[in-house]
């Protein structure tokens, strides 16, 4: 970090010199007058700490040709004396800290210092996570394909983010990369600095979805010991992703209609209107227009979601992809786990064409991880491409699970299978025998 010290007192300029040097990640420059400070200024410092009383210049107007040319600059004004009505108009102006020179000067100053530093790096990891959300969701990379069910999907979303403000609807099978999707269209949209917020609606229990959606006031029901807002509030001036919508019960519909036609909500146990600003896109693996007819979802609330319809295809149908997607997986999968990279036997591609995949791109991505798990070499073969493993009768893709329980999933099948002979499993799954008995000390075999 670059500071600039402007102090024409040759005391504190030294006093504050020694003391910020003290420190090695700040580079520190002084200077005696405001002209020999502003002939540098084009050497951008991330701080000044700058003299009020400057022989040669006002530090008022100094401070005003800092933020003229950087207003990321820190001003921390420096004064002999202590002026409240002079702090308050500085500090309006743009100086991040009035401190008067007295004995608590250098404590002041060090402790103003590392509170920019503290928000600056927090600056920058707030836009590290921008960056990185933003190539993660980037339109071209985030969802991968060149089959031509997909490319219908593609024309449909580049519709979605041209049009900032229409409600979205997505329909697929599980797996196929619904909140993906949703994702994708937010984060390519003038909403993309906004929040946004996924709702799934059948993991929320029934008596809690009002609260949690509207948000509540203190007292509202047993329980509610602070005000609370919802899901809405939450998501000003960005989107709100309702996953699994099919699943809303029919009488919470009611509210959600007003909440979409008024842009408005109450919050539970309040009478305040709260007015909302948000974009809409809901996700179901149902048809939602057979829902209607049965009388599970409101009709004019079906309306008022349709919005812009994207049905995504399940994997059957994107065999063009299968491969495209397996290798991305192979490789996002080796970098995170530090491993070498490794490739598919043209054997291992063609098993990988041969499946169905009901659980669509997760279970792809699933077997794929799988894959290389098992894998001795850098070359994946079509053994180590496991649908389901035999003799068992348990599926390993029924339910999602960390990758330390698969690998007990794993040794437990191969324990089983080889009459619980340690030694021979660890050479078999090339694995260290105290992992296998630590394993089982541990409980997880």
């Amino acid at each position: 970090m670059k500071i600039f010290v402007v102090e024409d007192d040759k005391f504190y300029n030294k006093l504050i010199e020694h003391h910020l040097r003290l420190n090695p990640d700040f580079e520190v420059e002084t200077f005696f007058t405001g002209k020999s400070f502003l002939d540098k200024l084009g050497e951008n410092p991330d701080i000044v700490t700058l003299d009020f009383g400057l022989p040669d210049m006002d530090g008022h107007d100094v401070m005003q040709k800092v933020k003229k040319y950087d207003p990321g600059i820190h001003v921390v004004m420096i004064s002999g004396q202590e002026n409240i009505s002079v702090a308050v108009k500085l500090l309006k102006e743009g100086a991040y800290d009035y401190i008067t020179k007295d004995e608590n000067i250098k404590e002041r100053l060090l402790n103003t210092i590392y509170n920019i530093q503290t928000a600056q790096k927090l600056r920058n990891q707030v836009n590290q996570l921008k960056t990185q959300i933003s190539e993660k969701y980037d339109f071209s990379k985030a969802i991968l394909g060149d089959s031509k069910a997909l490319k219908k999907v593609y024309s449909l979303i580049e519709k979605a983010i041209q049009v900032q403000n229409m409600t979205v609807s997505i329909r697929g099978e599980t797996g196929t990369g619904k909140e993906l999707v949703a994702r994708t269209i937010h984060y390519n949209s003038i909403r993309k600095d906004k929040p946004f917020v996924a709702v799934n609606m059948g993991a929320i229990p029934r008596e809690l979805l009002e609260s949690e959606l509207f948000g509540h006031k203190k007292g509202a029901f047993t329980g509610a010991y602070t005000r609370n807002i919802g899901k809405f509030e939450e998501a000003s001036s960005g989107t709100i992703f309702f996953d699994e919508i099919a699943e809303m019960e029919i009488d919470l519909q009611v509210k959600i209609l007003r909440a979409i036609q008024e842009r408005e909500i109450v919050r539970v146990g309040g009478t305040s209107v709260v007015k909302v600003d948000v974009r809409i896109i809901t996700a179901t693996n149902k048809d939602l227009l057979e829902e209607v007819k049965k009388g599970h979802f409101r009709e004019d609330l079906y309306y008022r979601l349709m919005g812009l319809p994207i049905i995504l295809p399940p994997l059957s149908e994107r065999e063009n992809d299968i491969i495209i997607l397996a290798s991305h997986f192979l490789r996002e999968f080796c970098k995170e786990n530090n491993l070498p990279k490794k490739e598919f036997s043209a054997k291992a591609r063609n098993k990988l064409l041969t499946y169905h995949y009901p659980g669509n791109v997760r279970e792809l991505k699933a077997i794929v991880e799988l894959a290389v798990v098992m894998s001795n070499q850098m070359i994946i073969d079509e053994d180590d491409v496991m649908f389901s493993p035999t003799n068992t009768g348990l599926d390993l893709f029924a339910q999602e699970m960390s990758l330390r329980e698969y690998e007990s999933k794993i040794i437990a099948h191969y324990l089983e299978k080889n009459n619980n002979n340690v030694v021979l499993v660890a050479k078999k799954l090339d694995i260290g025998k105290s992992k296998i008995y630590n394993m089982i000390k541990g409980g997880e075999l």
